[in-house]
């Protein structure tokens, strides 16, 4: 054999060697999983990392294992109270099973679609147009139940479903809009109201509080005034009390004679009936009074007798 015969088997065998290097010798990355098919069967599953297979005999299936999302179309649904809006949502989900995803459903993304817009028209056809529109996380949660469900025998797990937007017709948009508006209107009026109400309320009650402290003020000044009065009529008692004693004893002291008392009487009531008086003052003791005075006139008589004798 020639030397050019010799060098293209030598690049014939090292193309062949190439290749078989480059069909047999795979790498799968860190979020992918591998399904080796020997022949037309499965034969095994392998894991990230550097793998070998049979070229020409073996295929090698690659399933990405990281967390999916899926834009499912908008599409018109029915509500419970005869009402048709516009839904579309967005399906997150990751492959839970490399077999089943491959080997149990054809394509994945499809059927997902096809499922969620049945289930759509299921979940939102038992609400009616208020709760569809306010209970967004209810539809949400029900939906990724029944998806979850369902694709759990083609390895998948379903993560999470959002609604992204629900679309009313446009008249029932604007009725809601008015219908809106009245009640913030409605509830201005009874806030506006409400706040009146306790102005007043704290308004009376804030007369009501005054008056009260006016009145307990006042009270209180009169309590005063009559407990000075008493004090002032007390002491002014007490001391005519003890003036009175003092004159008493002090009469009392000096032994006064019955004449003496009568003269001390007739001119007390000199004071007494003095012109400008009205009253009748009699003593307590008038008979003893009257006796004295009969016996001062008599002693009168006795001098003037005394005298005219004198005289004559």
């Amino acid at each position: 054999m020639s030397i050019i015969g010799t060098a293209v088997l030598v690049v014939v065998i090292f193309i062949f060697l190439l290749i078989l290097a480059i069909t047999g010798i795979k790498i799968i990355r860190p979020y992918q999983k591998g399904l080796v098919e020997r022949l037309g069967k499965f034969k095994h599953q392998i894991e990230p990392g550097l793998n070998l297979i049979i070229p020409f005999f073996d295929r090698l299936i690659k399933v990405d294992m990281r967390e999916h999302v899926i834009d499912v179309p908008p599409q018109e649904v029915i509500t419970e109270d005869n009402v048709v809006v516009s839904v579309d949502a967005i399906i997150y989900y990751e492959v839970s099973d490399a077999f089943k995803v491959v080997y149990n459903v054809k394509n994945f993304e499809n059927a997902a679609i096809k499922l969620a817009q049945t289930n759509l028209r299921n979940v939102i056809g038992e609400l009616e147009l208020d709760q569809t529109l306010t209970s967004r996380e209810r539809v949400n949660a029900k939906l990724r139940e029944v998806l979850d469900d369902a694709t759990d025998k083609w390895g998948v797990r379903i993560t999470r479903v959002e609604l992204k937007k629900i679309d009313p017709p446009r008249d029932i948009t604007d009725a809601m809009s008015q219908q809106m508006k009245a009640e913030r209107t409605k509830r201005a009026a009874i806030l506006e109201a409400e706040g009146i109400k306790q102005s007043q309320i704290l308004q009376a009650e804030g007369q009501k509080q005054s008056q009260i402290l006016k009145a307990e003020g006042q009270a209180a000044a009169i309590k005063r005034i009559a407990d000075a009065d008493k004090y002032k009529l007390q002491i002014e008692a007490e001391g005519q009390a003890l003036a009175i004693k003092t004159v008493f004893d002090a009469i009392h002291s000096g032994n006064p004679t019955p004449d003496l008392l009568t003269v001390k009487y007739l001119e007390a009531l000199g004071t007494i009936a003095n012109g400008k008086s009205t009253k009748i003052f009699l003593p307590f003791e008038t008979s003893g009074i009257l006796s004295s005075l009969g016996a001062i006139g008599e002693m009168f008589k006795k001098d003037a007798n005394t005298k005219g004798e004198e005289k004559s």
